[in-house]
């Protein structure tokens, strides 16, 4: 028999041959998920002799990761914005930097509410969640042009106990919005990679993400130049929009957020040093 410890040493081993990375941490969680026990309650138990069934559990776990299938799908979940959102692929795992989007919204709005957000590609409903949890007087409304993105993004809703709190909708970005409405953030993480992009990423992200939630056409800057107009329709007076956009793209971007006649269009880098993320206003 094998001790808990000897199996994520093995695991460990196994992943980092198989460029699974970070190889100790993705052995870890599997494990962990495997027997239902949380990381600290791994560390505790580090010489406990495993049984043959719960080795059963580990095992097909460990496979899928080792044919990169992403940790958040096999575990179900991801902890992200301080919320734990269901994923799978439907819509695309919320990234790290999605999350700097959203701390810097929030930040932007300095502890204050914004009273009508609009979330376009709304996805597993991360930014649209998040933002109707931090802002409990906002109304929130999510988009997507995807039944399956939001039918995964209702079931969060759902989980999380906010299904009062967001209007889903399905609309091609603002097609299907009601006449007149406006907003007082329009938020977005929209498709902005390449087809080159996405074939050099890794296996977890071309095999598993939808490719409509990664990739524009324009050299990536195709939905953003929609967005980016409809926006300066669609926002109050004041109101702002935040993009996440793709890092070589915002010469472009500003140029197109002036030409539609908003104001105040800046760039913002991401924790990398990376052109990320902009911001505009209306008049």
């Amino acid at each position: 028999m094998l001790s808990l410890l000897e199996i994520i040493t093995k695991t460990t081993d196994f992943f980092a041959a198989r460029g699974v990375e970070p190889a100790r941490l993705n052995a870890e969680q599997i494990v962990g998920h495997a027997l239902g026990l949380k990381r600290m309650q791994l560390y505790l138990q580090f010489e406990r002799l495993l049984t043959e069934p719960e080795l059963e559990k580990i095992r097909p776990l460990v496979k899928r990761r080792a044919q990169r299938e992403p940790l958040q799908h096999i575990v179900g979940s991801v902890e992200w914005g301080g919320l734990t959102l269901k994923v799978d692929r439907r819509a695309l795992i919320p990234r790290p930097e999605t999350e700097e989007l959203l701390e810097l919204v929030l930040a932007q709005a300095g502890g204050g509410g914004v009273r009508r957000v609009l979330d376009l590609g709304t996805g597993s409903g991360a930014l649209a969640l998040a933002l109707a949890q931090a802002w409990p007087e906002s109304q929130v409304t999510a988009v997507d042009a995807s039944d399956d993105a939001l039918a995964l993004a209702r079931e969060n809703a759902a989980g999380l106990g906010l299904a009062a709190r967001v209007e889903f909708l399905k609309s091609d970005w603002f097609s299907a919005l009601p006449a007149g409405v406006v907003y007082d953030l329009i938020i977005s993480n929209p498709p902005y990679l390449t087809d080159d992009e996405v074939a050099a990423a890794e296996p977890e992200v071309r095999l598993h993400d939808p490719l409509a939630a990664l990739v524009a056409g324009d050299e990536g800057r195709a939905d953003l130049h929609k967005i980016i107009p409809g926006a300066a329709v669609r926002l109050a007076p004041g109101g702002w929009l935040a993009l996440e956009t793709g890092v070589a793209q915002h010469a472009a971007l500003l140029a197109a957020i002036a030409a539609a006649g908003l104001t105040a269009g800046e760039s913002r880098v991401d924790l990398r040093g990376r052109d990320r993320f902009l911001l505009a206003r209306a008049a």
